[in-house]
C-alpha cells in the first residue's frame, strides 16, 4: 500500500500525459536483501537525440514511500540492444543520476527525472545495436539481466558476504556520505571489528575525485561502497555525516539546505531498514537529530546524535590521566549543545552528607573540571577524532553493551526543557538505542544553561521548513 497515494496517483497523471506511450503495471520487485514488494512500475520509451534520434526503452519502480524517495531506474534493452557501460548505467542496466542522488520532494518529480534522463542519454548514449551473432548472445542474456531489472542483486555485492550467513543476520552497518567524515567513520567502525558489513553510501556525483576512490581501488574486507540507497537494506546502524556543500549566505540557509538535503535521504533510509538506529554526525547535530526523528517518524528511542560523546570520552581521560582525578571522572559527562555552549556536569550523589563539607566538595570539583574544560578547548573535532566517536558508539548499540555515552537525545521534560529539541544527555546505549536517560545531579547554573542552549536551537528550529 502507498503511503502517499494521492500524490503518486498525481505523478502517473502526469507522465501518461507527457509520455502517453508509457504502460504501467503492478510487480514484484526483490530487494538486495531478498525481501519483496509489489510495487508499481511503468515502461515506455524515452526521445534521445544523439546525431539521429533513438528510442530509448526504460522501466521505473515507484517506491511505495513516493514521492519522498526516487524510482529504482533501469534501461530495457531489447535483444538486438547492447548496454554501454558509463557514468550513468552499469553493466546491469541501472541508471544513476544526479536527480535520484539529490532526490527532494517536491521540487524533485518523476516528469523532471526523466528530463534529466534525456539530457545525460544525449551525452552519453546508453544502448548500442548489436551484430547478429552479439544478438545471439544477448539474447541468452537477456533473462539473467531481467531478473536484475526486476531488483534481484548483483553477483559483485553478494559475494562479498561470506561466512555462510545471510546478510539479514548481519550486524550491518551504513554510512551516508563519501566525505572526509564519512569514510573516517568507515575505516574506525571497520577497525573496531563490530560489524560484519559497512557500507558507505556515496550520494554525490563528484565524490569519485575525493577518498571514495581510494577505498574502492584498495579495496577492504567487509566494506562495500554503493550509490544506491537499497544496498543499506537491514543495516542495523545507518550514520549520517553528509552536509550540504551549498553556497548559503547565512546560517539558516546553510541548515535549510541541509534539511533539503536530509528530506531526500531519511525516507529513504528509513523504507530500506525500518528497525535501524539513527546516528546523526551531520552539523548542526542537534537540529539534523530532530529533523531525522521527524522524517523518519522513527521512535525517539532509535535516532541519536553523536552529541558530546567526544568531548565527554576526552574530558574524562584528562581528569583521569592528566589531572590526575579519577575519582571524579567515573562520574563527569559533558552535556547540552555542541560547540561552545557544552557544559560539564555529573551523575550520582555527594561524596558526603554534611552541607559545609558538600559545599566546598562541590566547589573543589567544578575548579578541576575548569581546569580540565580549559585542556579540552585545545582539541579540535577533526574527522578521524569523530569516526573513533562514531565506532565507540556503534560498537556499544551492536554489542549491546548497555554502557553510558552523552549523545543527543530528545531533551523534553529534562530540566523544565518543554520544547522538541535534541540535547547531549547521558544515555544508557543498547541494540534499539537509548534504553534509558542518566539522572543528572541537579545544578540549578547547569539547568539554566540548558534552558538557555534548548530556547535558542528551538527558535532555529521553528524556522525551518521540514
Amino acid at each position: 500500500q502507498y503511503k502517499f497515494r494521492d500524490l503518486t496517483i498525481e505523478e502517473i497523471q502526469n507522465v501518461n500525459k507527457t509520455y502517453p506511450n508509457f504502460t504501467f503495471s503492478m510487480n514484484t520487485y526483490t530487494f538486495k536483501d531478498g525481501s519483496q514488494k509489489d510495487l508499481l512500475n511503468f515502461s515506455g520509451t524515452v526521445p534521445v537525440k544523439y546525431g539521429d534520434s533513438y528510442n530509448i526503452p526504460i522501466r521505473l519502480w515507484i517506491l511505495d514511500s513516493h514521492p519522498f524517495a526516487p524510482p529504482i531506474c533501469f534501461l530495457k534493452p531489447t535483444v538486438n540492444m547492447g548496454i554501454s557501460v558509463g557514468k550513468h548505467v552499469d553493466a546491469h542496466g541501472r541508471i544513476y543520476l544526479p536527480y535520484l542522488q539529490n532526490w527532494s520532494h517536491p521540487k524533485s518529480t518523476v516528469i523532471g527525472l526523466i528530463k534529466e534522463m534525456i539530457a545525460k542519454f544525449e551525452e552519453e548514449l546508453p544502448l548500442y545495436s548489436l551484430s547478429s551473432s552479439d544478438a545471439t548472445r544477448q539474447s541468452e542474456l537477456l533473462s539473467y539481466i531481467a531478473k536484475i531489472t526486476e531488483g534481484d542483486t548483483d553477483v559483485k555485492s553478494k559475494s562479498k558476504i561470506g561466512g555462510g550467513k545471510t546478510e539479514g543476520c548481519f550486524n550491518k552497518i551504513t554510512v551516508v556520505g563519501g566525505g572526509d567524515l564519512g569514510i573516517a567513520c568507515v575505516l574506525a567502525v571497520a577497525a573496531k571489528g563490530a560489524a560484519d558489513k559497512v557500507v558507505l553510501l556515496d550520494l554525490f556525483e563528484d565524490a569519485a575525485k575525493g577518498g571514495t576512490m581510494d577505498l574502492e581501488i584498495f579495496a577492504l574486507p567487509n566494506v562495500e561502497i554503493s550509490k544506491d540507497f537499497s544496498a543499506s537494506a537491514n543495516s542495523k546502524v545507518v550514520v549520517l555525516t553528509v552536509n550540504s556543500l551549498g553556497n548559503a549566505q547565512t546560517y539558516l540557509d546553510v541548515v535549510q539546505s541541509n534539511v533539503d538535503l536530509f528530506r531526500g535521504i531519511i525516507p529513504a533510509i528509513s523504507h530500506y531498514s525500518q528497525n535501524t538506529v539513527l546516528l546523526v554526525a551531520s552539523h548542526p547535530v542537534e537540529v539534523m537529530t530532530y529533523v531525522s526523528w521527524k522524517l523518519s517518524a522513527f521512535p525517539k528511542s532509535r535516532v541519536i546524535g553523536v552529541g558530546a560523546n567526544l568531548d565527554t570520552e576526552r574530558f574524562q581521560y584528562i581528569l583521569t590521566n592528566v589531572l590526575k582525578a579519577q575519582v571524579l571522572a567515573k562520574d563527569a559527562w559533558i552535556i547540552g549543545e555542541q560547540g561552545e555552549d557544552k557544559v560539564p556536569s555529573w551523575t550520582g550523589c555527594n561524596l558526603v552528607a554534611n552541607q559545609t563539607e558538600a559545599m566546598a566538595a562541590r566547589n573543589s570539583r567544578e575548579k578541576v573540571a575548569n581546569r580540565a574544560m580549559e585542556v579540552l578547548k585545545g582539541k579540535g573535532q577533526r574527522s578521524w577524532s569523530v569516526g573513533f566517536s562514531v565506532a565507540d558508539l556503534t560498537d556499544s548499540i551492536l554489542k549491546d553493551k548497555r554502557k553510558v555515552h552523552s549523545v543527543s537525545t530528545l531533551a523534553k521534560g529534562c530540566c523544565n526543557i518543554n520544547s522538541e529539541v535534541f540535547l547531549s544527555l547521558p544515555c544508557i546505549l543498547g541494540t534499539n538505542g537509548v534504553i534509558e536517560m542518566v539522572q543528572l545531579e541537579e545544578n540549578p547554573l547547569v539547568q539554566e544553561k540548558l534552558q538557555s542552549s534548548a530556547g535558542s536551537i528551538h527558535d532555529l528550529q521553528q524556522q525551518l521548513k521540514l
